[in-house]
């Protein structure tokens, strides 16, 4: 063991390790619309072959319709990475959801959509987000040199931020946001030296890709991550090799949205936005985009409904290390990083319905979280004075009791709560034990004995981790 855990492989293993199963662990509400359409959907898609939600339409108010027929309002990624899941399911127990009745908390509907939105955010939003964390680690250890340091940033965006509560579910703000890290960290690893890496170009444009497939939005920030990639690549000898397979993935990825809207449409572009029922909101500006608003930017930042700072207080110091990022050899980094941030805090102060409705924490800032977390890197890096680095943990510590409380019980607060940090999720939600567990919801178990096993598992994986981290080889 101690020889494992002095590898090259011990510190990446046991991060994604923590990571997935604390993501995996909890889960939310099946009947919340954004999860529910996205499900619908793709249950219509496995079991029936089409894309409409008719006759679950009903039981959301996020759909669109056109003609006749309702369906899916969302850009369909979700619904696409879901589909699989739920076709494995079909096979497996052959159970359908034709003969179930379609009411809200009907015991066999509930039973039958709880498996398949566990299953599928497992699989998709939590998986990716473990990733990402990896990736992440790896990209502020090649910058830091300090293997200790990449760790603090991973686990505050893994941990240590809404990103672990969205991972839990089927929105697409997780599943962008790792999409953004992981793309990110494809183009430093494919152009960080002499040896340019085609492949990783391609992994790349398929994340970006994908990412606008998932959220139709994340091309405006991904666009910075696609500069700072041109801007990468252009130094290199096979430039053009470079762009031409990154492209290829990018135009790879987004073929079964093209799929999708022929299925779904009998068009190869359409957006679902166009027939979205019931939010006249979406009508002003782009698909509900208008312009940035000072006072909802204020709000997402330090607002006790959405800001930032209260459900993730240690990203709070991130901006310091990516200023002392920006002074060293990697500035290009992180200007990209800053410009990824500044763009998703425009994009979300620009939406007609920027507080995300039931939300704990700015739900449509969580792209920008990897990047941000990138700067306790640097920052961790830096600090000379042991006090000041037990400042840092003690804020990340404090950060990750803050999310676990989130992700354990309620990641969509009622819009109606005015600190939703504070009640329900910390005054009535913890105390009663409401935690939506894998033990609790599958299994049978009372909810502090899942939340037991849990802490169990998680401090051990962090023990080790931590220890590991210490051992760690260096970057060359």
């Amino acid at each position: 063991m101690r020889r494992w855990l002095a590898s090259s492989r011990a510190v990446p293993a046991l991060l994604f390790a923590l990571v997935w199963l604390s993501a995996s662990w909890f889960g939310s509400w099946e009947y919340n619309p954004n999860n529910s359409t996205r499900l619908f959907a793709a249950i219509s898609l496995a079991e029936r072959g089409d894309a409409t939600i008719d006759e679950f339409a009903p039981l959301t108010i996020d759909k669109a319709r056109f003609g006749a027929h309702f369906y899916l309002d969302k850009a369909p990624g979700m619904t696409l990475m879901a589909t699989p899941v739920v076709a494995t399911l079909y096979g497996l127990t052959g159970q359908t959801s034709r003969y179930l009745d379609k009411a809200i908390e009907a015991p066999a509907l509930t039973a039958y959509l709880r498996l398949r939105l566990r299953a599928a955010a497992i699989l998709s939003s939590a998986l990716l987000t473990a990733l990402a964390a990896v990736a992440l680690w790896s990209l502020a250890r090649a910058i830091t040199g300090s293997p200790r340091a990449g760790l603090v940033a991973a686990l505050g965006y893994g941990l240590g931020c809404p990103a672990w509560g969205w991972s839990t579910t089927i929105f697409g703000h997780a599943a962008v946001a790792a999409l953004f890290m992981i793309a990110v960290w494809a183009i430093w690893w494919g152009s960080a030296d002499d040896r340019p890496r085609p492949a990783l170009a391609a992994l790349a444009g398929a994340a970006l890709g994908w990412a606008v497939v998932v959220e139709y939005q994340a091309v405006i920030a991904g666009s910075a991550i696609g500069l700072w990639a041109l801007w990468r690549a252009w130094r290199s000898p096979v430039r053009w090799r470079l762009i031409g397979v990154a492209l290829a993935g990018g135009i790879t990825a987004m073929l079964p949205l093209i799929g999708y809207n022929l299925l779904a449409f009998g068009v190869p572009f359409k957006v679902g936005y166009e027939g979205v029922v019931g939010f006249d909101g979406m009508q002003q500006g782009l698909f509900g985009l208008t312009y940035p608003k000072a006072d909802v930017m204020f709000e997402l930042v330090f607002g006790l409904r959405r800001g930032l700072i209260w459900v993730a207080p240690v990203l709070a110091i991130a901006p310091l290390g990516l200023i002392r990022l920006a002074r060293g050899p990697h500035r290009d980094v992180a200007v990209m990083a800053a410009a990824v941030i500044l763009l998703v805090l425009l994009v979300n102060a620009s939406y007609v319905y920027w507080d995300g409705g039931f939300s704990t924490g700015p739900r449509h800032s969580v792209p920008m979280l990897p990047l941000l977390a990138l700067g306790l890197a640097p920052l961790w890096a830096g600090l000379e004075r042991a006090r000041a680095r037990i400042g840092v943990l003690a804020l990340l510590g404090l950060s990750v009791v803050i999310n676990l409380a989130i992700a354990a019980t309620v990641i969509t607060a009622p819009d109606t709560a005015r600190f939703p940090l504070w009640r329900p999720i910390l005054v009535d939600d913890v105390p009663a034990g409401r935690f939506r567990d894998l033990p609790g919801q599958f299994w049978g178990w009372s909810p502090w004995a899942g939340m037991a096993l849990y802490l169990v598992l998680a401090l051990g994986l962090a023990a080790l981790l931590w220890r590991a981290s210490r051992a760690a080889p260096r970057p060359a």
